[in-house]
Parts: structure tokens; C-alpha cells; sequence
């Protein structure tokens, strides 16, 4: 089986800097992000296991298998039978192509494409395992789950290593209404100012669930997102369960204890207070984080230095636009004195700064699922 591979991570769009940057941190080799936004590097067995255990904003981790040009269906198997796939596949494996995506290609019938690619990786395989035309080859072993993508009649093929979302760190109990992805909190703390000196204070007035303050967290503490789940790679028959172990003792030695935080969540919700404790117990930090119920109107501080993050009610979720509006004025009302904090408040409402009584110092556009949001970023005064 091979030892070294051609790997991308995914993740939404315009977060593709931030994978490339944690990559590189975590000393992986020849990472480069290529004119379709697509995250490449190399590696082998422990760095399928690194990517996997450490990546915090990237979706999942993937193979690629091979890329060829096709315009005709016949191109197409020719191209898909001419890759490697016993290198990959091991006799008795299941092999779904469990997804095919077309843009801008001659080949657009994606329910053919998918067709096609699994009927030539078959026959590859069969030729590959010397199993007699016509006598199929038994898929009951563990999962290799394949992916088909024409854009441009580029065709890439990809197996993924991930399973279960990235963003599934293992950690989440329960959930409120509409919750953020554990992958994009992350990204929101690592674009805030915050990480430059964590000693700060941390506070999320909108806790639900308690998403961004356990991120916040777990990147202050440098402890790797996938340590509390399980991944489909370590299904495979030829992946050593040791590699990822190995991995997994040197993300436990490089978890800081040094770092005292100052994190606090607030919802005018107990139950989702009461949620939020029980995630942050699930993952060890209960007595790091302090959620409290409170009305984000009702916040005051003393602390003249802190970063605010916030992903209040919007659009689908509030559908008062009166209760909407009313909310972002209390906030900018509520906000205001706290000339040296940093704020960073996530939402759809493209009127928000009208609402919220001021301009942004700046705006990054990002994508919750299929959402089009926007993080208004209001940097504090500095402290003489």
C-alpha cells in the first residue's frame, strides 16, 4: 500500500488561508492553495493523522487519488481505470463514489458521472485482484468513500479520511436552535485579535450552547479539536492504529497548563446555560469557562481590556424583524462603553450598522453552511 500521498483539505469559502496557515504550523510539507481555492499538501500515514486531529477550520481531509482531463463518458472511465486504486483499496473494502460534482464541463449528468467512475474503479479492482468478469467483488469491509469533481472537464478524484465532519469535534451534548459549527467559531477567534495575548478577558454575551467560548478555549490551550472522536481512516486495514496514537500523546504533551483564562459565556436561556456547562464539562473545561444566565443588555465590566464575540439571533432565526432590530440597537447601546474591547459580531442582516448605531472598522464576508454572513469587526481603543 502507498506510504505517501497527495492530500487537500476543505473548508468554506474564503477560509482557505486559515487551513493553508495551520497546516504550515503544524510543520506540514509543499502546502499550496491553488487558483480554485483548493488546499494541497503532502504527507504520509501521520500526516493524515495530524490534519485529521488537528485542522480546526478546515470540513474534512481527503486522498486524491488522480486528476485527468475528460469531455466524453468513454474519456472519463478510461481516465478513472487508469489510476492506482488497488494501492489504495484493499480487497473486500466498500468503495461508495458517494458523491459527483459537475461545473462548467462538457460532462454535466452527475448521476452518470458517479455511475461511470464506480463502474471503471469495479473493473480496475477486478483486473487488480484477478476476479473473473462478471463475478462481483464483495464490499463488507471497511469504508473507502470516493468522490467524483469535473470542473472545467478537469476530473479529480478523492477518497476521504475524515468520516464525520471535522467540525464534529465529539465534545457538543446538546445544541440550541440554529448553532454554530464548532469549525467556524474557530475561524471567527482565529481572524479576532485575541489570540495575541489570551490572558485577556474572552466574553460571548449570546452563549447558546456555548460554541465559541469552548473553541476560544481550546485554541488558547492548544488542545487538538479531534482528540474525543473517531475518524474513517483508522477503519482501514493498512492504516496503523499506532500512528495515530503516537500522534495523539504528542497533542496531550503540548496542551499548555501555564495559561490562566478569563472566559465567560452569558444567555438569557438556563437551559442553554445548562448546555453550555455540560459541553465544556464533556470536554474537560469546566473549570476554565464561567457561563452565567444574563441578558446581553444587562452585561457591564470594569476591564478595560477584552475581546466581545458574538453570534446574536438573525434573519431565520428571529422571525420578529422588529425583535431583531430592537436587539442590535440594545447592543450597540449596551457596546458603546467599552471603547478599549474588540467586538466581532456575526450576522446575515446586511443593515446592521445601521441598527447597531455604528460602522464596522471592518467587514469579512463567510458562509455559515450555505449562508452568506458578515463578521462586523470593531477594534478597541488602544490602553496608554
Amino acid at each position: 500500500m502507498k506510504n505517501n500521498f497527495k492530500l487537500m483539505a476543505t473548508a468554506s469559502a474564503g477560509l482557505e488561508s486559515l487551513v493553508a496557515k495551520e497546516l504550515r504550523n503544524l510543520e506540514i510539507q509543499n502546502v499550496t492553495i491553488d487558483d480554485r481555492s483548493r488546499v494541497f499538501f503532502e504527507g504520509d500515514l501521520s500526516t493524515i493523522a495530524k490534519a485529521n486531529l488537528w485542522l480546526r477550520v478546515a470540513d474534512r481531509v481527503k486522498i486524491v487519488v488522480g486528476e485527468f482531463k475528460a469531455k466524453t463518458f468513454d474519456e472519463l472511465f478510461e481516465g478513472v481505470y487508469a489510476l492506482e486504486w488497488d494501492e489504495i483499496i484493499p480487497f473486500g473494502c466498500q468503495f461508495p463514489v458517494s458523491k459527483a460534482k459537475t461545473v462548467k464541463s462538457t460532462l454535466h449528468n452527475e448521476p452518470s458521472v458517479q455511475a461511470i467512475t464506480k463502474k471503471a474503479i469495479v473493473k480496475k479492482l477486478q483486473t487488480a485482484y484477478h476476479r473473473p468478469e462478471g463475478i462481483p467483488i464483495p464490499e463488507n469491509g471497511a469504508q473507502f468513500s470516493i468522490e467524483v469533481a469535473l470542473y472545467k472537464d478537469t476530473v479529480t478524484l478523492t477518497i476521504d479520511t475524515t468520516g464525520d465532519s471535522l467540525f464534529k469535534r465529539g465534545y457538543r451534548q446538546e445544541k440550541g436552535e440554529a448553532p454554530l459549527k464548532e469549525n467556524m467559531a474557530a475561524s471567527i477567534i482565529l481572524l479576532t485579535n485575541w489570540l495575541a495575548n489570551p490572558a485577556r478577558a474572552f466574553v460571548d454575551p449570546t452563549c447558546g450552547s456555548g460554541t465559541f467560548t469552548i473553541e476560544a478555549a481550546m485554541l488558547a490551550l492548544n488542545m487538538a479539536p479531534g482528540m474525543n472522536r473517531a475518524f474513517a481512516f483508522s477503519a482501514w486495514p493498512w492504516f496503523d492504529d499506532a500512528v495515530l496514537n503516537e500522534e495523539k500523546a504528542r497533542a496531550k504533551k503540548q496542551v499548555r497548563s501555564d495559561l490562566k483564562l478569563d472566559i465567560k459565556g452569558f444567555d438569557s436561556d438556563a437551559k442553554m446555560i445548562e448546555i453550555s456547562k455540560r459541553n465544556a464539562l464533556a470536554v474537560g473545561l469546566e473549570d476554565v469557562i464561567e457561563y452565567k444566565q444574563m441578558r446581553l443588555q444587562d452585561f457591564r465590566t470594569e476591564k478595560e481590556d477584552g475581546v466581545l464575540v458574538s453570534n446574536p439571533p438573525y434573519g431565520v432565526r428571529l422571525e420578529d424583524e422588529e425583535a431583531v432590530v430592537k436587539l442590535y440597537s440594545e447592543m450597540g447601546k449596551t457596546f458603546a462603553s467599552l471603547e478599549t474591547w474588540s467586538k466581532y459580531i456575526l450576522t446575515s442582516d446586511l443593515l446592521f450598522e445601521t441598527h447597531y448605531g455604528l460602522k464596522a472598522t471592518k467587514k469579512r464576508k463567510l458562509y455559515n453552511g450555505t449562508l452568506r454572513t458578515d463578521l462586523y469587526m470593531y477594534f478597541g481603543k488602544r490602553i496608554k
